[in-house]
């Protein structure tokens, strides 16, 4: 019912910014919690940020003070930017949204009902 597609991942050197945008289906985005997770190789998909239904934001440690989580509810999409990328942020980045009227902790997976196939950032040294 609900389809999320990804896009703006791609190859930038340390330091640098990507931005990252996930289109949204539906007809009740802007009531619905989202977030973006990301998983390395060989490692478990982690919370990066999310943002509430009322516009509320929360942040991983890793990446608070670089990374920016918004949503233009008009377009039904939600957005990531990120700056001063380091070498560790390199995952496939996944987007994420709650079901209506959903709850719990923003940073476990298993609050989320929908996924997005990812995309990849690479941030080279």
């Amino acid at each position: 019912q609900v389809q999320l597609v990804e896009s703006g991942g791609g190859l930038v050197q340390a330091g640098g910014s990507l931005s990252l945008s996930c289109a949204a289906s539906g007809r009740t985005f802007s009531s619905r919690a989202m977030a973006w997770f990301r998983q390395a190789p060989g490692k478990e998909r982690e919370f990066v940020a999310a943002i509430s239904g009322r516009d509320g934001t929360y942040y991983a440690d890793s990446v608070k003070g670089r990374f920016t989580i918004s949503r233009d509810n008009a377009v039904s999409t939600m957005y990531l930017q990120m700056n001063s990328l380091k070498p560790e942020d390199t995952a496939v980045y996944y987007c994420a949204s709650r079901s209506l009227y959903s709850g719990g902790d923003y940073m476990e997976t298993y609050t989320y009902a929908y996924w997005g196939q990812g995309t990849q950032v690479t941030v080279s040294s």
